[in-house]
């Protein structure tokens, strides 16, 4: 397993071979975002594409955005599908492409059912995400 970040020069070469690995996910999104949405986002870089791959075959993506706390410099999830992408050697790329970018925690708003896939992976709930249209 390789997992890499897509450079913002690469994303328009990138995002058709990653495209279905978000659309699954964008079904479960409350906030009705698509696929388009995710790119739109990668392609003017507020969010970082990650591609998680074997023998150079995507099998999976996710994005982060970068945000800080006073305490912290998070890399967010925000979205992420495909095989492969819930392991410990996958953590482990992934930790390092965000602390390549300063992050100091890896954190992301999730269902129930991948909370406790990642639990088995050493992440913690910290909170629960609630939200309501302005």
């Amino acid at each position: 397993m390789k997992v890499q970040h897509v450079p913002i020069e690469w994303v328009n070469r990138t995002w058709p071979l990653v495209k279905p690995f978000f659309e699954a996910v964008t079904q479960h999104s409350r906030d009705g975002y698509t696929p388009e949405h995710v790119e739109t986002m990668v392609s003017t870089g507020q969010w970082l594409l990650v591609v998680f791959s074997e023998d150079a075959t995507p099998v999976g993506a996710m994005t982060l955005v970068f945000y800080n706390r006073p305490t912290a410099r998070v890399a967010f999830i925000t979205a992420f599908g495909g095989k492969g992408v819930s392991t410990p050697e996958a953590l482990q790329q992934l930790k390092a492409i965000a602390a390549e970018r300063g992050a100091t925690a890896l954190e992301g708003a999730v269902r129930e059912s991948v909370a406790k896939l990642y639990t088995k992976l050493g992440f913690i709930e910290k909170s629960r995400n609630i939200g309501i249209a302005v």
